[in-house]
């Protein structure tokens, strides 16, 4: 192989300070509450049905776990997750949302449901992100992570849960809903909005665990084998 060609020096540039999450301003708070009593309302005219092959919804269950779900089903992701918690209050979810301005409004309706978000992506303050989040799992929260966002592709899983799993220890538990009926949006996800009165049947899918000691080829198998158990249990 030639070597590179010589570059010009050029001048350094300004040293940019940490990435500040973006926050929800008033506007932006009034906005998150009619979004939270407009999800609270179309979730309780849902027929639900449940499919559990993790056992998360045991009565005896108090194990944490990382909840995988796609990007697209992100909506009716913190009802379900009120009732996988239903006469159990300790247990909190925390989950990762960007640090862009609009994070910053998802963030603010998450903690609406009593979730704690930990702010960043891939591309922005990720690893700070992954440190707040192994926080919460030390602290007994399990956490909810949408492995195909914020950008997509849709349906790909990357590979930032897999390391939360290796470093925590939890289970990664891969969870989708189906609607039989529902809007789905124009977006790179084709985000799914459920028609009123609807059915909504949830899977959770058996555990995955990822070894902390583990090899580069053994964990691109984990996750390509998490993306094909995601992708089984997912009908659009």
């Amino acid at each position: 192989m030639e070597p590179s060609p010589a570059k010009t020096p050029s001048k350094p540039a300004p040293t940019s300070g940490p990435v500040v999450p973006a926050q929800a301003r008033w506007h932006g708070k009034l906005a998150g509450l009619i979004a939270y009593g407009a999800t609270c309302a179309l979730a309780s005219t849902l027929r639900w049905s449940w499919e559990d092959r993790s056992g998360v919804l045991a009565p005896d269950h108090h194990q944490p776990v990382i909840y995988a779900a796609w990007h697209n089903r992100i909506l009716l992701s913190p009802h379900i997750f009120r009732y996988i918690t239903r006469g159990k209050p300790e247990r909190r979810l925390g989950t990762l949302v960007s640090a862009s301005r609009d994070g910053g409004l998802i963030a603010y309706i998450l903690e609406l449901f009593q979730a704690i978000p930990a702010r960043g992506s891939s591309s922005r303050r990720g690893a700070q992100a992954l440190r707040d989040l192994l926080r919460l799992t030390r602290r007994g929260c399990d956490i909810a992570i949408t492995p195909d966002g914020p950008r997509g592709p849709r349906y790909h899983v990357q590979e930032g849960i897999l390391v939360l799993a290796q470093f925590s220890g939890l289970p990664i538990v891969p969870m989708a809903y189906h609607l039989p009926r529902k809007k789905s949006l124009g977006s790179w996800d084709g985000f799914q909005i459920p028609l009123p009165f609807s059915r909504c049947h949830v899977t959770f899918d058996e555990p995955i665990l990822v070894p902390r000691d583990i090899s580069t080829e053994e964990f691109e198998r984990l996750r390509a084998h998490l993306e094909t158990r995601l992708r089984a249990i997912t009908r659009d």
